[in-house]
């Protein structure tokens, strides 16, 4: 058991204003991109969270400089002396992050070499790395598998070519964008990810000088060019983060504005959470937000089906489910992104929530999971009391709903392994702190 605890003294309505940077799910990735450039790239609202540290990490043991701007969360990126990096020093980050597999292409296209260690992340279910090496061998990259890692080259450079991912992968879709902007020839990716972080990235891509057209039903066509420089961006608002706060000012009664939330990534987010019975207004001034509340009353039970973009998105699902068991009623949800994401309820009904998981499919959005043995499924009786219990953290977002629970319990809770949180929410004691909430180092 981790010696990193946090004390709640939890009952409290969250009451106050605390501010979201650039999306976690974006900004590591617009890191690796600078490694591209033939010029400097400079980044704006980079969040203070550990995957950010790892990628830095990564990143200068590879020869690019990176420097603090003079703006609060500024990064400057300068890869003027990119090198091969010692297998050992490299080692020290596996099991640490997933970002280094995107390493691959800018990797290739700039040594002719990459090398990646084994692979962490959160254990939420299973995230193959095998779409995004069949993605790199049809493009011409070998692939050896070590002891320590993938040891891969590109003998003829990477070259252009038709692409279908069986599922439309997040992380398998940057891969193919990563490698595919300076490969010869042109690249067309099919069933691609179109999430807003991805997006997002291939607005960086087209800055740095690529061309890359996003055509109906999720294709996207990639036309290789000889060189790219740097660029300057200010990422999306991480999107995850304000839901989080969101559920946590409905879970506990309160009221929060997130300032730097935007509503056009957040629409199928704001429709359950309208559905439910929360409060949410929107400023869309430059320095504006979204005031999320609950604005008394009993909470509604619904039907929340995870899907990938425009669907309501799998890291928004568990943080949700803690404001559900205060809903009235019956609330079914339906995981089809990650087969393993309900783990995290058994910590709710230890702290007095009735969820009841299942195997087959509650809902009618496709699933992959159905027939696989997988507890995908969960029946959500509400409401219910929480009350205080001790909770140890299995992975980034189902640490964050054991948080939330913990706020909403009455009594005072002891959550072990509050260091994964630091991985994807920045600063989030600080936060808590300016909500209101009780809480302390244990």
């Amino acid at each position: 058991m981790t010696t990193d605890v946090l004390v709640v003294h939890g009952g409290s309505p969250l009451r106050g204003q605390i501010r979201v940077r650039g999306a976690k799910n974006l900004v590591s990735k617009a890191m690796v991109a600078a490694l591209l450039g033939d010029s400097p790239s400079r980044l704006y609202d980079v969040p203070a969270i550990r995957d950010v540290e790892i990628v830095r990490g990564l990143l200068e043991l590879h020869g690019v400089r990176v420097s603090d701007g003079e703006e609060h969360g500024e990064l400057v990126f300068d890869p003027a002396n990119v090198e091969r990096a010692n297998v050992d020093e490299i080692n020290v980050h596996a099991g640490s992050s997933r970002i280094p597999i995107l390493f691959c292409g800018p990797l290739l296209h700039k040594l002719g070499h990459a090398f990646i260690p084994d692979l962490g992340g959160c254990n939420i279910g299973g995230r193959p790395i095998d779409f995004h090496l069949q993605a790199l061998r049809e493009m011409g990259a070998v692939v050896d598998k070590t002891p320590s890692g993938l040891d891969i080259t590109a003998p003829n450079g990477l070259q252009g070519t038709k692409f279908e991912l069986p599922y439309p992968s997040v992380g398998a879709t940057e891969q193919v964008l990563l490698a595919a902007v300076r490969a010869h020839g042109v690249t067309e990716l099919r069933n691609a990810a179109v999430e807003p972080e991805i997006m997002d990235l291939i607005a960086i891509l087209q800055k740095m000088g690529a061309i890359i057209n996003v055509h109906t039903d999720r294709v996207i066509e990639i036309e290789g060019v000889d060189r790219l420089r740097g660029y300057t961006h200010r990422p999306i608002p991480d999107r995850i983060e304000a839901a989080s706060w969101a559920a946590a000012a409905l879970a506990t009664g309160g009221d929060v504005y997130v300032q730097g939330a935007r509503q056009a990534e957040m629409m199928t987010f704001l429709n359950l959470y309208t559905k439910v019975g929360g409060a949410f207004d929107i400023d869309d001034s430059p320095t504006g937000g979204i005031r999320f509340w609950h604005p008394g009353g009993e909470l509604k039970a619904v039907l929340l089906e995870t899907d990938v973009h425009p669907g309501f998105m799998t890291d928004w699902q568990q943080p949700m489910v803690v404001a559900l068991t205060q809903a009235r009623g019956l609330s079914i949800v339906h995981e089809t992104v990650y087969e393993r994401r309900l783990g995290y309820t058994d910590a709710l009904n230890q702290m007095g929530a009735t969820i009841q998981t299942y195997r087959e499919c509650l809902g009618g959005t496709p699933c992959r999971f159905g027939r696989r043995n997988f507890t995908h499924s969960a029946v959500i009786a509400g409401p219910s009391k929480l009350l205080a219990h001790d909770v140890v953290i299995p992975d980034l977002r189902a640490g964050f709903s054991h948080l939330i629970a913990a706020l909403a319990a009455e009594g005072t809770s002891r959550v072990y392994g509050v260091e994964l949180i630091r991985r994807g929410y920045e600063d989030f004691e600080a936060k808590l702190a300016a909500l209101g909430a009780s809480v302390e180092k244990g």
